[in-house]
């Protein structure tokens, strides 16, 4: 009978103000320690300080007549919420592990493609909506 193979057991403690944020970019570099930084963010279109509007005589808000910033339509937001500093040994873990995920989702979506579409329910059959 062979020995059992050591064994680690890693227990997740997770923060109470945890929350996780939708991205959809990121921005950094290499810092001069040489650590990975890569600050994430959600790209959007900005909101106004103020907008203005015209009182229409029957004292309904009427058309836009004004806003602030005055550049609003030609920004774009890049709204920073978190980054991450790693080693070089740890982002290529972490790429790696990525990677995999990646190959997972992908595998998901040849499944999904692959499957025919479901009909919809017969009239009649007592399905409410």
């Amino acid at each position: 009978m062979s020995q059992p193979k050591p064994e680690v057991t890693f227990k997740y403690v997770v923060a109470p103000d945890y929350n996780p944020v939708y991205i959809n970019g990121a921005h950094g570099g290499v810092s001069p320690r040489g650590e990975i930084m890569v600050n994430f963010y959600i790209e959007r279109l900005p909101l106004p300080d103020s907008i203005t509007h015209e009182i229409n005589p029957n004292g309904t808000i009427g058309n836009e007549t004004a806003s602030t910033p005055a550049d609003l339509k030609t920004t774009l937001v890049r709204h920073i919420d978190t980054g991450i500093i790693l080693t070089a040994e740890n982002a290529r873990m972490f790429h790696a592990w990525l990677g995999e995920r990646i190959r997972e989702a992908e595998a998901i979506e040849r499944t999904r493609s692959a499957a025919p579409p479901l009909a919809p329910p017969a009239m009649g059959d007592g399905t409410t909506h």
